[in-house]
């Protein structure tokens, strides 16, 4: 149902700006040369596509209101230790990772991101060449029809948002290279015509049937793009609210799917992202899932990954959606998942997860700590 689904179930049949660093930082490892965020980054003034409900203006997200000691000393260092280890881990072709989850694009662009989110970008910072590799691995598997996937992927449609989200990044940083935005123009036109007739999307590019898990990857990219100055249709968008409200249960969690089924933190987590990044900011969908997000965290006495199934997939998603509330939710979230990643951290600098393994979990940890850099154009409302 969800993503180590994200990238699980992509090669398996279904059933599915910145902040200030700490001083402290140099105690670690040499600190990179940080690169300063996108002086006018492209976010829309009204949700992606326009979609129907309105954000209220005084309600603020995290973007403008930080959380009291959101960095800490522990957390430059675990970062520090963590963006070493996934460069790494990086392969000759620009892509992540060894075995079953080798040369994926999305956890390549996954991978990419945790390094932008530390201000990297392709020729700048530290980490500038990694990016630049991963950049040309998925541009290198990019097709005609505008998928992209490496041609052995099966279900490519979680790889293909993430890969779609980093080529937004990438372009809404820097619009200067057409390869980018011929890419990313035809990934999107893919998952618009891939949308399925309830409004969602699922493991393939035909619009036959749909869940929420790979619907969110493709909400984000086109959120991402339309940041970045594509075109994206309203009715898009309106669609895919229409479809994960479908799918919200009365307890205030999301199913995976419309038909009825039981609600789980990481969809719920998956569920409230969709509509924030579609630009639902107040709406009682919205509270409710947040309150079922609280009301079940899984934020200690888990055991992290190797007792709560998607647990990194849960996270990077519950973040957001607590980061883009903001208030008092984002404050009461954040330290707590912020050192119980610190704490889960193995003595290498990666994250391990058995299914999808370190490179996928190690990039998914980095960027949820790194959130509060706000390097990254996408965690802006």
């Amino acid at each position: 149902m969800i993503l180590a689904i994200a990238l699980i179930l992509a090669l398996q049949s279904p059933p599915v700006s910145a902040a200030e660093k700490s001083s402290a930082q140099a105690q670690a490892v040499e600190s990179p040369a940080k690169v300063d965020p996108p002086a006018n980054p492209t976010v829309p003034s009204s949700p992606v596509g326009g979609a129907t409900a309105k954000p209220n203006p005084t309600t603020v997200g995290a973007e403008n209101k930080p959380a009291k000691n959101e960095i800490t000393p522990e957390m430059t260092r675990s970062v520090e230790r963590g963006l070493a280890y996934l460069a790494s881990s990086q392969n000759d072709d620009g892509s992540f990772g060894r075995g079953r989850y080798g040369r994926h694009v999305g956890i390549a662009s996954l991978a990419a991101l945790a390094f932008m989110a530390d201000g990297n970008l392709p020729g700048r910072g530290r980490y500038g060449e990694q990016v630049t590799r991963a950049l040309e691995f998925v541009l290198a598997n990019k097709s005609e029809s505008g998928l992209l996937a490496v041609e052995s992927t099966t279900g490519p449609m979680y790889g293909h948002g993430f890969a779609t989200l980093f080529l937004g990044e990438i372009y809404g940083m820097n619009p200067n290279d057409s390869r980018v935005r011929d890419a990313l123009v035809r990934a999107i036109d893919l998952i618009l015509n891939s949308q399925n007739d309830e409004g969602g999307w699922r493991y393939n590019p035909v619009p036959y049937d749909a869940d929420v898990s790979v619907t969110i990857c493709q909400v984000m990219a086109m959120r991402s793009a339309r940041n970045a100055g594509i075109k994206i249709p309203k009715d898009t968008i309106d669609r895919a609210v229409r479809y994960v409200r479908d799918c919200q249960n009365a307890d205030g969690g999301f199913r995976y799917m419309r038909q009825p089924g039981s609600s789980a933190w990481p969809r719920a987590a998956a569920g409230v992202a969709s509509l924030f990044y579609a630009g639902v900011y107040e709406d009682d969908s919205i509270e409710r899932g947040l309150e079922y997000l609280s009301s079940n965290s899984v934020i200690a006495n888990t055991g992290g990954p190797q007792m709560q199934a998607h647990y990194f997939y849960g996270q990077y998603y519950a973040t957001q959606a607590m980061y883009l509330a903001g208030g008092d939710r984002w404050e009461q979230w954040w330290s707590r998942v912020r050192d119980e990643l610190i704490a889960m951290q193995s003595d290498d600098g990666s994250w391990i997860d058995h299914q999808a393994g370190e490179s996928y979990a190690t990039a998914m940890a980095l960027i949820v700590l790194q959130m509060p850099n706000r390097y990254l154009p996408i965690f802006q409302r």
